[in-house]
């Protein structure tokens, strides 16, 4: 690597990190009622710190939608990150919103966070960070797209990931906002992974240059397609393969100690296919 490289390199990395900055202020700004460093580090809370933890990532993946796309030359990708990182602040912080008011919509919220200390809801609310932002880096990745369509491919994304949350309670059989509640972190980690799974596809989905409204929506509708099908497979194939004799749905709900590991495994399972699906199709 040359100096000149060098120098665009650490000139792009400082405009990540000023993104970063103000997307740190505006998350503080919208919680400005949570203690967080009291939280944090005198209450020990885990389920904010999954919080935290899944708006760091997910912002990062949403900057990273700027970012990893073709160069247009270093002072053209300066003036898009000027443009397309505050919007990427801006949708993330949306979602968190909308996804909060559709997707955990049974309980308060802030009350199973703070007060509760709900790893489960705290798990659930990373995933979402980390689907959200998936979604945004597929919306601003590519050549020949724009803010309108950037903006539509996050809002199709953010109407498909709620609609997917529905969808993953139905193939249950138990009901995922009331086992939450209950303080039931392995059902968290299994839905948790679940929306990973589908943020993920939503990147892929989305993350082509863009040809035309008609061409990108039937790729977008061909994966989503492909993930909701897949959904029920995966969950029935974690029983039989990873957990022969057993039921998932038992060891998640049925024990006295819900079963995290297979939680876990459902989880991976879930987010480990939607990449392969990503790399075949």
């Amino acid at each position: 690597m040359n100096l000149d490289n060098l120098l665009s390199s650490l000139t792009y990395l400082g405009s990540c990190f000023a993104i970063l900055a103000v997307g740190h202020w505006i998350f503080i700004l919208f919680r400005r009622t949570y203690d967080i460093q009291s939280e944090l580090l005198d209450k020990g809370n885990t389920s904010l710190a999954l919080v935290i933890c899944g708006y760091y990532l997910g912002l990062t993946f949403s900057i990273g939608g700027i970012i990893a796309g073709p160069s247009a030359g270093l002072e053209n990708d300066l003036i898009d990150m000027l443009v397309y990182g505050p919007l990427a602040i801006v949708l993330l912080n949306l979602s968190a919103l909308i996804n909060d008011r559709f997707i955990l919509n049974e309980f308060n919220i802030k009350k199973e966070i703070l007060q509760d200390q709900n790893c489960g809801t705290g798990v659930v609310e990373f995933a979402i960070f980390i689907a959200t932002g998936l979604n945004i880096f597929g919306a601003l990745y590519g050549l020949g797209g724009s803010i309108v369509t950037a903006i539509v491919f996050w809002f199709v994304g953010q109407i498909i990931l709620i609609l997917a949350s529905k969808y993953y309670n139905l193939i249950t059989r138990y009901n995922i906002h009331e086992q939450i509640e209950k303080d039931n972190v392995a059902v968290g980690i299994g839905f948790a992974g679940a929306l990973i799974s589908i943020g993920n596809l939503l990147r892929a989905a989305s993350a082509e240059n863009f040809v035309s409204w008609q061409d990108n929506l039937t790729t977008f509708i061909i994966f989503m397609g492909i993930g909701v099908v897949l959904l029920p497979v995966i969950r029935a194939l974690t029983d039989r393969i990873l957990l022969p004799g057993r039921s998932l749905s038992d060891e998640l709900v049925n024990q006295v100690k819900p079963n995290q590991g297979a939680a876990f495994l459902e989880a991976s399972s879930y987010i480990g296919t939607s990449f392969l699906i990503t790399w075949c199709i």
